[in-house]
């Protein structure tokens, strides 16, 4: 009983009150951290769900770039069951591979009499548009890598950087040998793991950010003052959002702050006066914006932007500058990974000005949600053909059976037994028509009598 007594803490014992009002209590202030305000921030829920189903998309991409390593067109189920670590699976190969039959087409063996899989055709061609895409809009690539070399402080980027967001830029597998070799009065490979601009061309429109054209429209278009529109940028608040008191002053503010642009030549500064710190983190934003308006979606996933640190000379938490500014990014944590979106660019989940390799992958996306609906439509070649072709289950051989066929001569036989019966038929009908004259006649003699 006395243990228990010391244990109790001083506040139960002596509960506030006016007779010990002088005894200073402390009041816990709830964290302000940038793992709270990404919890506690207005969701988007066209973004979470277009996340979710770009991560699903991501998985069967991975799964099909295992699938073409193998020398064959068809893998076993069983072999692709080990493949669930490395794609990271929750559930079975098998129920995997069958929720999405416009992707991927399960069969029987006709000789080993096991379950394999191969790609339907459909999604191999929208592969190979894939392919084409990025091959016709390769120079949009080259100038986007030439945008990103030009932001860099030094002018160099590192190659593994570049790789992380391949797929984000347009750029092909191997673009170290396909791009950056073949372009090489562009860029010059300073060792096998850093990339350098060869020159930078300062009267080209290469270095205007986008924003910048966002600007010079809203100057124009909407006759705002030069001083409003020349630091700002655009703003779009997620519906739900919460409008605080002094929100709108302090945004008014910081649209107006000058910072360094992404493309000037001059030396980086932090200074701690005269809003530098805000400069400098505004700075920062400038770059992130102008990135994920290089990408072909718009959108990256946060981990990779961290690369970019010690290029772009962002000394500042990535992430939680990402969370600062709701009104421009939109983190999204959907899934395993984060990923950041460009809110000005989408609209409903869907990009307001597409890309052919945009379009390319919308359409893998489409072919992805439409899951196991359709799965089952009859196919009207296979079905003419199948009039003259038998397929021998047990062997797995297709039979041409155009020609005369082993018990055609009961084909006759039948014939003349259906005509037959329609004889029968017909004699029938009218032995019954025939009776039920005579005996109308019987009842009409009977009522006159």
């Amino acid at each position: 009983m006395r243990a228990s007594q010391m244990k109790t803490p001083i506040s139960q014992a002596f509960p506030f009150g006016p007779f010990n009002s002088a005894i200073q209590r402390r009041w816990k202030k709830p964290a302000d951290t940038a793992q709270t305000r990404l919890e506690n921030r207005t969701r988007d829920s066209q973004l979470d769900k277009l996340t979710a189903n770009l991560q699903r998309l991501a998985t069967v991409l991975q799964l099909l770039h295992l699938i073409s390593k193998r020398r064959g067109p068809y893998v076993s189920v069983q072999i692709m069951s080990r493949w669930k670590n490395i794609v990271g699976l929750n559930t079975g190969m098998g129920e995997f591979l069958r929720k999405y039959p416009h992707i991927f087409e399960i069969f029987t063996h006709p000789v080993k009499r096991n379950q394999c899989c191969r790609v339907s055709r459909r999604m191999l061609d929208l592969m190979l548009e894939e392919e084409a895409a990025v091959k016709e809009c390769e120079l949009d690539a080259v100038r986007r890598v030439k945008k990103l070399l030009m932001m860099s402080v030094s002018g160099t980027l590192r190659v593994h950087t570049l790789w992380l967001i391949r797929r984000e830029l347009g750029l092909p597998e191997n673009f170290r040998d396909s791009v950056l070799a073949k372009y090489c009065d562009e860029f010059k490979l300073v060792d096998l793991e850093t990339v350098e601009l060869v020159r930078r061309d300062e009267d080209d429109d290469l270095g205007v950010a986008q924003v910048e054209i966002w600007r010079e429209r809203e100057y124009t278009e909407k006759w705002l003052s030069e001083f409003e529109t020349q630091y700002a940028f655009p703003i779009n608040l997620p519906t739900g959002f919460k409008i605080e008191c002094g929100f709108r002053e302090k945004l008014k503010n910081w649209q107006r702050l000058q910072y360094l642009k992404p493309y000037e030549r001059k030396d980086v500064v932090w200074v701690r006066n005269c809003g530098g710190i805000q400069r400098f983190e505004k700075r920062a934003v400038a770059i992130l914006h102008e990135l994920l308006s290089l990408t072909t979606e718009k959108m990256v996933v946060v981990e990779r932007l961290s690369h970019f640190r010690k290029d772009f000379c962002m000394k500042v938490n990535v992430r939680e500058l990402l969370l600062k500014h709701p009104g421009i990014f939109y983190i999204s944590t959907r899934g395993d990974t984060q990923m950041v979106f460009l809110r000005e660019a989408s609209r409903k989940g869907c990009l307001i000005e597409p890309n052919p390799v945009y379009v390319v992958r919308r359409k893998m996306l489409d072919l992805l949600l439409l899951g196991q609906r359709h799965s089952r439509e009859p196919n009207i070649e296979s079905k003419k053909e199948s009039d003259n072709v038998i397929v021998d289950e047990d062997v797995g051989v297709d039979v041409d059976v155009g020609g005369p066929r082993d018990g055609d001569w009961v084909i006759p036989i039948l014939d003349k037994f259906e005509d037959n019966l329609h004889e029968i038929s017909d004699s029938s009908v009218q032995e019954l028509s025939d009776s039920s004259e005579n005996k109308n006649s019987r009842t009409e003699y009977k009522l006159q009598f």
